[in-house]
């Protein structure tokens, strides 16, 4: 199997969730002054653009999943253009005027304040970007995302170097416009796209925090695993269609409600889509099943995010999900916090076993499955990573962007730079660049800034699953019984209803009455890994 857990991600570049553009189609803006009326003016247009944001996000769906290689530069051109289209009615001088009369009313409620402020941030963003800078963007994207497929494959990044060139090259000018206009720092406007509020000076405190805990605790891990015997081989072949059944259940046991979305293959498993339309997808292996099983929980806890999001403001930007941290932290509560805990463990062995055909022998209990999905081993690839050493993989990563951003690291030398980091935290010789800097589509996609949300996720999701136990008695059992309904009720309450009316610090502070920061985190690995109790 391979050496770990699989952590995955939500598609935001042109997909379900697009941080900086919660903008709406249009056609042409009219606005004849008044601001008894300029806000309700600005919801109409939003919500017509939040169709094309949904055709954009299928449109990329496809993309990544069943659209086939020859069909990449038509539909570079096609995504180009609405986005160009998204980007011009934003921009529009009509929307100036109508955000600053609305602004100057008094009548407004806090949920019609909240949006008001999300569609001055998402105009800030726009209008910081000439149109023809996001077009030469996003076709750019496009032509370098079906270059990295090839390039991965035959570990070829002198072949990849002139597309991640010239993504970077515009991800520049994008991050240096969008700074001077609001006042930032390149790489503080771009997190702000996926993470909005964030800055580097938030995330150095806990990231350093981590890198001088991480070390020693992968190796007291590493340490107490060894001082064990070694789990029971899980013997496949486990076929394709068997996996696709279990992860389905799965799936509509958390609560994912199937009348409203999907699950498909694609190369990397993302979630995406559009509003009542959610994809997910995953990738199998017939001789191990725990990878995509692992992988469907992950994405369900992305779209029960986005499915739980509330109804009454689905096509407005306060509707939309609160940033990337959060996203990941409902992921990583899902598939690392309550399903590789040993109370879920138990309850999901005999329908593992029923999905495979597996008889009740030593090996298909439910202490030796924990043990596999508890397993930690540095390994060369994020996705394939445990709980344990994954900041590591991030650590590395955020430290990269950052130079790459500023012009401190050239292109040409990030295969080398990548692998001294990789060695550094992981003590790992990365032996070629498919499974060192080309493994991930994030650059190739021009997504720098949105790395560090998946470590902050973490952070964030240990916080929300020890305040949402000791608030709630009842979901501890019964998620020993299957039962989701407690433990979603919480995060409804708590995370998902709340969309992007507050930012993702109050929403996390209310929550869980404290700020976001390493503590819980590693607490629970300690508990998880090393207590005479491990396996929480």
């Amino acid at each position: 199997m391979p050496n770990g857990p699989a952590l995955y991600d939500i598609y935001p570049s042109l997909g379900l969730f697009m941080p900086a553009l919660h903008i709406p189609l249009a056609g042409v803006l009219h606005y004849d002054g008044g601001m008894s009326k300029a806000y309700q003016t600005l919801e109409r247009h939003f919500a017509r653009l939040s169709s094309l944001n949904d055709a954009l996000g299928i449109l990329s769906w496809d993309k990544e999943v069943i659209m086939p290689h020859g069909a990449a530069d038509r539909r570079a051109d096609t995504l180009a253009t609405l986005a160009g289209l998204r980007h011009d009615i934003l921009t529009a001088p009509a929307m100036t005027d109508l955000l600053a009369d609305a602004e100057a009313g008094t009548t407004l409620t806090a949920w019609q304040k909240a949006n008001l402020a999300e569609m001055r941030r998402s105009h800030a963003h726009a209008t910081a970007l000439p149109g023809d800078l996001v077009e030469a963007l996003t076709q750019a994207i496009t032509r370098s995302e079906m270059a990295w497929r090839e390039a991965r494959a035959q570990s070829d990044y002198a072949g990849f170097l002139p597309h991640l060139t010239e993504v970077l090259n515009l991800t520049r000018q994008t991050a240096t416009a969008k700074g001077q206009a609001m006042g930032l720092s390149p790489y503080d406007a771009l997190l702000d796209s996926f993470d909005p509020g964030t800055r580097q000076s938030h995330i150095d405190p806990i990231f350093t925090k981590l890198e001088a805990d991480l070390p020693g605790l992968i190796s007291a891990v590493l340490e107490k695993q060894a001082s064990l015997p070694p789990a029971l081989p899980l013997t496949g072949p486990f076929p394709v269609p068997q996996q696709e059944a279990l992860g389905r259940r799965l799936m509509q046991q958390l609560g994912f409600d199937m009348s409203r979305g999907r699950l498909d293959v694609s190369t990397h498993p993302f979630c995406g889509g559009a509003t009542y339309d959610v994809r997910l997808t995953t990738r199998y292996v017939e001789d191990d099943f725990i990878p995509a099983m692992m992988g469907v929980l992950h994405e369900t806890g992305h779209a029960l995010y986005e499915q739980g999001l509330p109804a009454e403001w689905v096509s407005q930007p306060v509707g939309k999900a609160g940033g990337m941290t959060l996203h990941e932290s409902q992921s990583l509560m899902v598939e690392m916090q309550v399903c590789r805990s040993r109370a879920f463990v138990d309850w999901v062995t005999p329908h593992v076993r029923e999905a495979f055909g597996a008889s009740q022998t030593p090996a298909w209990q439910a202490e030796n499955l924990h043990r596999h999905l508890i397993h930690v081993q540095p390994g060369f690839i994020r996705v394939d990573a445990d709980e344990v050493t994954y900041p590591a993989h991030i650590l590395v990563r955020y430290k990269l962007e950052k130079a790459m951003v500023s012009g401190d690291l050239s292109l040409a030398d990030l295969p080398g730079a990548f692998n001294d980091g990789i060695k550094a935290l992981l003590g790992l010789d990365v032996p070629d660049d498919r499974r060192g800097c080309l493994q991930d589509i994030h650059w190739p996609e021009g997504l720098f800034g949105y790395f560090p949300c998946y470590a902050l996720g973490a952070m964030a999701a240990a916080q929300l699953r020890t305040a949402a136990y000791e608030q709630s008695p009842d979901i501890a059992p019964a998620v020993a019984q299957g039962d989701f309904s407690p433990l979603m009720h919480w995060l409804r309450t708590n995370v998902h209803s709340r969309a992007s009316s507050a930012s993702m610090p109050e929403i996390l502070q209310t929550a869980t009455g404290f700020p976001l920061k390493a503590d819980a985190y590693l607490a629970h690995i300690r508990n998880r890994y090393l207590s005479r109790s491990a396996g929480a």
